[in-house]
């Protein structure tokens, strides 16, 4: 078996016709010469791996896990041959032999483990031709930004006979749809104490599961509050030990409603979660003024989304609460936002005031309002973001867009908070995000005294969860501005 060769460094060269300007062309068997290289460069991530994984069906925790990979010696996520086998082939397919090309079989050693960040140089040199059949024996050779030798060894393929010209191919768009868009989130709870949190009337399985297994993960420290018998028999009934969980023995869903509002009052709980009963049957309890939860803020909701294909958290307000939010309750409802925003880390969010237009429109109402809030915000009536309104929810998101139709903005393509006109325009958002485009969603509502929690029936673990991370970090700030408050 020929020796592997490590070329110091690859230049392309006369001999090396496989990449022309604006297209490619193979080099035919007749056309190849011992020693001839070809060379291809790529970094490694995460999603690389991950799309290998998928495809593969390879679900070895040392390429995937990073706490498995941090227990190992390398003390990185570890891929060998499924990548650097994978740019070898490459490298044959698309420069040397090129087009036309048949992969025979391959001898390939692994050196050293490849990590996440690196990258990585595949290079191919002819080392025997054979006629018969049109054989070609290439050595192969992998190494990193560094120079260090990782993979060595041989591939043996069938050559093409015709030269072939064609166009750059693009390849088809491949997007991949985690499941732990909220993991920075979630994250960003460890370590806080399990919130006590009112559960109002959970008399079914999803609601009772929701607080269960919130509970399961540290989040929240639910108190029960519903008929307790019947509480009793869907625990019962679905195998859920609520047997440390305080019940508060409240017959009806009005009833546990305001119980739940009563112990926020009070102080015994530091949010409220919706179980199985109406949105407004917990929220009439909530503003009720004899239970002291109003604040000088308008009540609204917002969906705390991480959507795969935009690189920002989202949240959408009002989709939720305000039907039909006027001029004064859209200050409210921002200002609510902005304040969340900065809970959650961004110190200074983009807050894009969504229209069907860009363009002041006298027949569009929204446009209008949107031209308000931004001079209320230049005055200091809205503080602590970046307004800018109206924006098409396509100039919103998309920078490319945005130049497309000459609009300078300081807000267009990296939105934080998507104001919408009201709540039917801002439900179908959120919705289209999640069920179209995969997102990851929360919701919470704002403006109270403490953090509610509204969660729906098609609500999957980790939106529930997600949102129980929400309210928990709110009610952390709330703690922690009380402890700031001067004493009297």
């Amino acid at each position: 078996m020929p020796q592997p060769m490590v070329p110091a460094a690859w230049t392309p060269n006369a001999d090396d016709s496989a990449l022309l300007a604006g297209g490619y062309e193979n080099v035919p068997f007749d056309e190849i010469q011992i020693g001839q290289t070809a060379s291809m460069s790529r970094k490694l991530t995460m999603d690389d791996i991950e799309l290998f994984a998928t495809v593969s069906g390879n679900s070895n925790p040392v390429h995937l896990d990073k706490a498995f990979a941090a227990d190992t010696r390398h003390h990185r996520i570890i891929a060998h041959g499924m990548w650097s086998g994978a740019l070898v082939s490459g490298v044959l397919g698309s420069k040397l032999p090129g087009t036309g090309t048949v992969y025979l079989g391959q001898d390939l050693r692994f050196l050293n483990t490849i990590g996440v960040g690196e990258t990585i140089t595949a290079t191919v040199t002819v080392v025997e031709k054979r006629a018969e059949q049109s054989v070609v024996v290439l050595n192969c050779v992998c190494t990193n930004q560094d120079g260090q030798l990782l993979v060595t060894g041989t591939a043996v393929v069938t050559a093409p006979t015709q030269k072939v010209r064609r166009e750059n191919q693009e390849l088809p768009q491949v997007q991949l749809i985690h499941h732990h868009q909220h993991d920075a989130l979630l994250a960003r709870c460890d370590g806080l104490p399990p919130m006590p949190t009112a559960v109002a009337y959970p008399c079914d399985e999803t609601s009772l599961r929701a607080a269960v297994d919130a509970a399961a993960a540290g989040l929240i420290e639910p108190v029960l509050v519903g008929p307790a018998q019947r509480i009793r028999e869907v625990a019962a009934t679905f195998g859920m030990d609520i047997t440390r969980f305080r019940l508060v023995d409240a017959e009806f869903p009005q009833d546990a409603a305001e119980a739940a509002a009563r112990l926020a009052r009070d102080g015994e709980v530091d949010a409220l979660m919706k179980g199985s009963l109406h949105t407004d049957e917990l929220m009439s309890a909530v503003v009720r003024k004899d239970n002291c939860l109003r604040t000088s803020s308008r009540i609204s909701h917002v969906f705390v989304m991480n959507v795969p294909t935009y690189s920002r958290t989202l949240l959408i307000t009002d989709a939720a609460i305000n039907i039909a939010p006027t001029l004064e309750d859209k200050v409210h409802i921002i200002q609510n936002a902005i304040d969340l925003a900065h809970v959650l880390g961004v110190p200074k969010p983009n807050v894009a005031i969504l229209s069907a237009v860009e363009n002041i429109n006298l027949k569009i109402p929204s446009t209008l309002e949107a031209a308000v809030l931004c001079k209320m915000a230049d005055r200091g009536q809205i503080r602590g973001g970046v307004l800018d309104g109206p924006l098409a929810f396509d100039n919103a998101i998309s920078a490319e867009a945005a130049r497309t139709k000459g609009l300078v903005s300081p807000v267009a393509g990296s939105a934080d908070i998507l104001l919408v006109p009201d709540l039917v325009a801002g439900n179908m958002l959120a919705k289209q995000l999640t069920f179209l485009a995969h997102a990851d969603a929360a919701g919470i509502v704002l403006g109270a005294k403490v953090p509610i929690i509204l969660t729906s029936r098609a609500d999957n673990l980790r939106t529930r969860q997600a949102s129980c991370a929400v309210a928990a970090l709110l009610a952390q700030a709330n703690r922690d501005a009380r402890a700031a408050r001067p004493a009297h």
